[in-house]
């Protein structure tokens, strides 16, 4: 009998009968919700058998990429409780909202909360079951046809697009299906969850994620976002552009640069609207904006601006990066590193001085912040508002009601900033936000830092946390939500970022993170550069007129 040595994550050495299951082989190791493994930074499904000696890292909802497959089982686990329950039903998954995802029931009439709950418990009697998850490899040619005769074109023609050489389907139960990703090995995995109806066949689809340790985080409703976002799925079904085959076929076909022109000029028709809409409130002073990285606040404040100067406003704008207070008196981490994320970093004080002395028409001398040798600096000349002056108030936490504490309500009016872009994979899989900006950011990092796609994914983490704790906690105080994702986008930013994914060697620990980005990448056929206009706000992160 052959006997496997295989080191775990502790480097602690198990012996197993070779061609156990690395299933069978998790069950000794002291972690919860183990999805997977990885050997030499590659990720693995845990229904591969031990074969020869290896060193392997579990991994579980804590690591970016177990998170994904978790998050791909629970989407298959709720769609086959929901057929096995309601057999006339189907769901289309349309985004991802923090901490979840939202779905759309389809079906002859509109369900009821005791409905929902009986969805919920064919769920837990599947998690209790522990189903297995089975995967089958099979040719493109074979998927294509499978796909074909269910009538799920997209996805046929996205596989067929992705031309690998084999496709992995998993079946639960009786359903077949394919989700772009790796699955848990069974539902047993899944057993942290939460479904929360918002009426009208709309639900939430709660996880454990990357910063929970495992648990749920509780829901907090952000309807502004939802309304956005099917603002924006709608427009496309109006353009029968819902998925991402639907674009590739006016790349193919030459007609894309009309799509191009459409998707500008809904941006430019969205910021005019808020721009109006702002303009209508008399009593405005001061515009707050916010947003995660790469969401497009540069070219949206100069957008913003260069409107009220067309309604014949004295817009300023204000960066609350130059209210960061003296280096030495920057507060420190835990590790003892400067934070400059934290809203203490800022001088809080003298910016609301300096606004309110403003309002009561006084002149002020604005701050700029040296970040050469960590000290404030003044401009020479000062500000005094006129009624036709605006301010324009970019930063982290500007949506932060403590950073504007001493400003009276009337004179505000808070902006969020976000690409949700509503093309569709097909009906089970969506474009992430979280991806679309990593992929703006790595783009924008190499143009403008000379940073490596390594350091830009390295540092993305900690961006994410910094987000999570200082942005969207604040999500419901603004007053709209802008989206700044273009449609067409991903096609162009293809061109610019799949050679810097492609030079991340197997060595790496971001190769499996590169790879996911490249296989995503695969799905879209490229746009050139030169087609995206000079005002578009993707030139924010390509280069071009704001990188002059």
């Amino acid at each position: 009998m052959d006997i496997v040595k295989i080191t775990f994550n502790d480097n602690t050495v198990h012996e197993y009968k070779k061609g156990t299951s690395f299933y069978d082989a998790s069950k000794d190791y002291n972690m919860n919700n183990i999805v997977g493994y990885k050997i030499n930074n590659e990720v693995f499904s845990l229904d591969n058998k031990i074969l020869e000696d290896e060193k392997i890292e579990f991994i579980n909802t804590n690591d970016l990429i177990g998170n994904r497959i978790y998050k791909a089982g629970l989407k298959f686990l709720f769609l086959v409780s929901l057929q096995e329950v309601f057999n006339d039903f189907d769901v289309v998954y349309e985004h991802s909202v923090p901490r979840g995802m939202l779905g759309v029931l389809k079906g002859p009439r509109i369900l009821s909360h005791e409905d929902i709950s009986k969805i919920k418990a064919r769920m837990c009697k599947l998690i209790s079951d522990n189903e297995l998850i089975t995967k089958l490899n099979v040719s493109p040619k074979d998927a294509i046809k499978y796909f074909n005769n269910r009538k799920e074109y997209e996805k046929a023609n996205n596989i067929q697009n992705i031309s690998d050489k084999v496709v992995n389907l998993y079946k639960l139960k009786n359903n077949l299906n394919y989700f772009y990703s790796l699955m848990p090995y069974s539902t047993g995995a899944l057993e942290k969850f939460e479904l929360v109806y918002l009426g009208n066949n709309r639900i939430i689809l709660l996880f454990p994620t990357t910063r929970s340790n495992g648990m749920v985080p509780e829901y907090v409703h952000y309807d502004k976002i939802i309304e956005s976002f099917m603002d924006g799925k709608n427009w496309l079904n109006n353009l029968n552009m819902p998925y991402i085959t639907d674009l590739n076929k006016d790349v193919g076909n030459g007609k894309i640069i009309n799509f191009i022109k459409s998707c500008e000029l809904m941006f430019n028709l969205n910021i005019s609207d808020v721009a109006r809409i702002i303009e209508e409130r008399k009593d405005v002073k001061s515009i707050l904006i916010a947003g995660p990285s790469s969401s497009g606040k540069t070219t949206t404040t100069s957008r913003l601006a260069s409107y009220f100067e067309a309604l014949g406003y004295n817009p300023i704008k204000i960066s609350l990066d130059d209210y960061f207070v003296d280096r030495e008196e920057t507060p420190k981490d835990e590790f003892g590193n400067y934070n400059f994320e934290c809203l203490e970093a800022l001088d809080v004080k003298l910016f609301n001085e300096n606004l309110n002395n403003l309002l009561k028409g006084e002149s002020v001398k604005f701050p700029k912040y040296n970040f050469m040798t960590g000290l404030r600096e003044y401009y020479k000349e000062e500000i005094k508002m006129t009624d036709k002056s605006i301010f324009l108030i970019e930063g982290l936490h500007a949506l932060n009601e403590n950073l504007t504490k001493e400003i009276e309500e009337k004179y505000k009016f808070k902006i969020y900033l976000s690409p949700f872009i509503p093309l569709s994979i097909d009906k089970y899989n969506y474009v992430s936000t979280i991806d679309l900006r990593l992929l703006r950011r790595i783009v924008r990092d190499n143009r403008t830092r000379g940073y490596d796609v390594i350091k830009t994914i390295d540092n993305w983490q900690s961006v994410r946390n910094g987000e999570e704790k200082y942005i969207f906690p604040y999500i419901h105080q603004a007053n709209v939500i802008i989206n700044t994702a273009l449609a067409y986008e991903v096609g162009v930013l293809k061109v610019y970022v799949e050679p810097l994914l492609l030079s991340v060697s197997v060595d790496s620990i971001y190769y499996e993170e590169a790879r996911r980005l490249v296989d995503f990448l695969k799905q879209f056929f490229p746009i050139p550069g030169e087609y995206v206009n000079d005002e578009s706000i993707l030139r924010e992160f390509i280069g071009g007129r704001y990188n002059d």
